[in-house]
C-alpha cells in the first residue's frame, strides 16, 4: 500500500516560517505528481499547491502565492511545502496527496498553528 507521512508542523508567530516534508513509500515516488491541502477548524479542505513529477511545474492557490514554495527531492522520496510570512489564517491540517487529478493517497496530516 502507498503511504505518505508528513512532518514539520508546529507552532509560529505570524510572519514566522516553517517548513513541511511529506515522505513517500510503496511506489516510485518521482513518477507522480504530488500535492498539499490543508483544512483548517470549521472549513473544508482547501488545495494549497501541487508540484509536477519532475518538480519543474508548481501550481499555488492565490491566498499562499508568494509565500509558500513546494520542492521535491525523487532520489529523497521526499516532498516538501517551504511557509514563509505565515499568518493565522494559514493555520489548520496539513496534509500531502498524490497523484494528481484524482488523489487517491494521503497522508496523516500535521497540525500547523500561527499565533496572532
Amino acid at each position: 500500500q502507498v503511504q505518505l507521512e508528513e512532518s514539520g508542523g508546529g507552532l509560529v508567530q505570524t510572519g514566522g516560517s516553517l517548513r513541511l516534508s511529506c515522505t513517500a513509500s510503496g511506489r516510485s515516488f518521482g513518477t507522480y505528481g504530488m500535492g498539499w491541502f490543508r483544512q483548517a477548524p470549521g472549513k473544508d479542505r482547501e488545495f494549497v499547491g501541487s508540484i509536477s513529477r519532475s518538480g519543474d511545474s508548481t501550481w499555488y492557490d492565490d491566498s499562499v502565492k508568494g509565500r509558500f514554495t513546494i520542492f521535491r527531492d525523487n532520489a529523497k522520496m521526499m516532498m516538501y511545502l517551504q511557509m514563509n510570512s505565515l499568518k493565522p489564517e494559514d493555520t489548520g491540517v496539513y496534509y500531502c496527496a498524490g497523484p494528481p487529478p484524482t488523489w487517491d493517497y494521503w497522508g496523516r496530516g500535521t497540525q500547523v498553528t500561527v499565533s496572532s
